[in-house]
């Protein structure tokens, strides 16, 4: 059984016990989130694609953590003109186990 959800802008395709690495969500570690916004489930012969969302359905995930990712390095820099700009960054995350797809 696995199922795409949609989170951060972003799809994934998730099945129960994955871990993965979603976008900031607002709830503290150990909590149970509950993500609504459910693309398509399948649960091995029935697929049931939404239009846009499933009705109904929803994804339960327990929060594990939360974190920044490695860092990212942007250079700009003109040959021969004395231009140079460095700037880095660091994307926030939180850290989801799938426990279960309810449809």
């Amino acid at each position: 059984m696995y199922a795409v959800i949609k989170t951060g802008g972003k799809q994934y395709r998730v099945a129960p016990g994955d871990k993965l690495r979603v976008e900031t969500l607002d709830a503290d570690e150990g909590a149970t989130v509950n993500l609504e916004s459910v693309l398509m489930v399948s649960d091995g012969e029935n697929l049931t694609v939404g239009a846009p969302e499933v009705a109904g359905a929803s994804v339960s995930a327990t929060v594990l953590a939360h974190g920044r990712g490695k860092k990212i390095d942007i250079v700009k820099f003109r040959r021969r003109k004395h231009y140079r700009r460095q700037m880095g960054h660091r994307q926030n995350y939180t850290e989801l186990q799938i426990t279960g797809i309810n449809q």
